[in-house]
């Protein structure tokens, strides 16, 4: 008779800034191949549409379970977590599994499928010097288990994957190797990201993104002030509120959903994040219209010269964290046999009949003056004054939108929503 042995998935997202600015630069031979890559957009571009139905499809999940509260996640590194999973995955399980992604398999092929990937991973770990994103991969193996070389060598081909082994039967040792790796390589971002693991795991799929962005126009510390944030209408806490009015911004007011919108640009110029407020009363009807066509037509708008202006910006110095047990989740986005003896590994090891148990993701968000480091009275609202002033106010003093958005890969790296910078 058989046993199951238990498959663990975790996804570690932290967006961080560090307040010093020095970035290593990369070597000559990193420059040369980023030179080369440039064959390899069309590849990324390819399954780029599919990854940003499947970031706002799980936005939308997430927000339905979590109502009035943060909302923060890299659907990223969840799509890249997922798709290496795959590689593993036989029979309908694999297809399950791309299609739950969105991918049209009819349309792409699962080579090229993997290849997006490969190709996307490349060029996010040699983007522009003055930003630093690293999305990394490891399987962490009981010591007694042999991986098909077919998954060894897809892994680490696509995926560029890490092998670690480890004894699950001592799952104190196992839970602080995961940790320690995972916080290594988050920067000490993202700690304890799994506790009580059961000696019934045999495998422990990990991935991670850092992100470490510098803010093109930089605020000055010395003008951030306390300051009142509204989260609700019965609810104000006190935020560190940073404040720009000598700078020229990207942002508009909508003419047809009820907000503003600003572009925030990194250094580098290979990435750019988007910040929506709606308007008094309106989170809920913003919400519901957020999809990859309406960032794409914002995005399209915020590259006309006449929504680049002098703003008097208010925004909130703020740092949050999240988690998720996405095998809740993942099951009502078409994963439906994911989690259950239906599922078919077959393609990591013949011996071993391997269940996936469990799919955690974190993440953090920090916001400062330098840049992100992967939020008074009631008529303050993000607004204009009368004309007659000839000066505009942007003020993020209420529950807001946040997409950070890779213009090099047009990819979603972060999502979320900022309903209390405080907690």
């Amino acid at each position: 008779m058989s046993h199951t042995h238990y498959l663990l998935l975790l996804l570690a997202g932290p967006l961080v800034l560090s307040h010093s600015q020095e970035v290593q630069e990369p070597d000559d031979t990193a420059n040369r191949t980023y030179r080369e890559s440039s064959r390899w957009n069309t590849s990324v571009y390819q399954i780029a549409p599919s990854n940003a139905d499947f970031a706002f499809g799980l936005y939308h999940m997430i927000a339905s379970q979590n109502s009035g509260e943060n909302v923060f996640f890299s659907p990223l590194s969840i799509s890249i977590s997922l798709a290496m999973l795959s590689t593993g995955a036989g029979g309908d399980t694999q297809t399950q599994i791309l299609e739950g992604l969105r991918f049209n398999l009819s349309a792409l092929s699962v080579p090229e499928i993997h290849g997006g990937f490969r190709f996307l991973q490349h060029l996010l770990d040699h983007s522009a010097t003055d930003l630093r994103i690293h999305v990394g991969n490891a399987l962490i193996l009981s010591q007694d288990t042999q991986l098909l070389p077919e998954f060894a060598s897809a892994t680490e081909t696509s995926y560029n994957s890490k092998v670690l082994l480890a004894n699950f039967r001592d799952t104190e040792a196992t839970t602080q190797l995961i940790n320690n790796y995972v916080k290594e390589k988050t920067h000490g971002k993202i700690k304890d990201l799994v506790r009580n693991l059961s000696p019934d795991i045999r495998m422990v799929l990990v991935n991670f993104i850092f992100f470490q962005g510098l803010w093109k126009k930089p605020f000055r510390s010395s003008r951030t002030i306390e300051s009142d944030f509204y989260v609700d209408k019965d609810t104000v806490v006190k935020v560190p509120m940073m404040l720009q009015d000598q700078q020229e911004h990207w942002y508009l007011e909508d003419r047809r959903v009820p907000c503003m919108v600003l572009r925030m640009d990194y250094k580098g110029n290979d990435a750019v994040a988007f910040f929506i407020l709606p308007h008094q009363g309106k989170m809920e009807e913003v919400e519901q219209v957020l999809s990859p066509g309406m960032l794409m037509r914002w995005n399209h708008l915020l590259q006309n010269r006449y929504f680049y202006r002098k703003v008097t910006l208010h925004f909130p110095k703020f740092s949050i964290s999240n988690s998720y047990a996405l095998d809740e989740i993942l099951p009502n986005l078409g994963f439906q046999d994911l989690f259950t003896s239906r599922a078919d590994f077959s393609n990591i090891n013949h011996e071993e009949r391997l269940q996936l148990s469990k799919v955690f993701h974190k993440a953090t968000l920090n916001v400062n003056e330098v840049g992100t480091e992967a939020a008074a009275s009631t008529i303050s609202f993000a607004t204009f004054l009368s004309a007659q002033h000839k000066k505009r106010f942007l003020i993020f003093n209420r529950p807001f939108f946040v997409v950070i958005y890779s213009t090099r890969t047009r990819n979603t790296l972060f999502m979320g929503k900022v309903v209390n910078p405080t907690v």
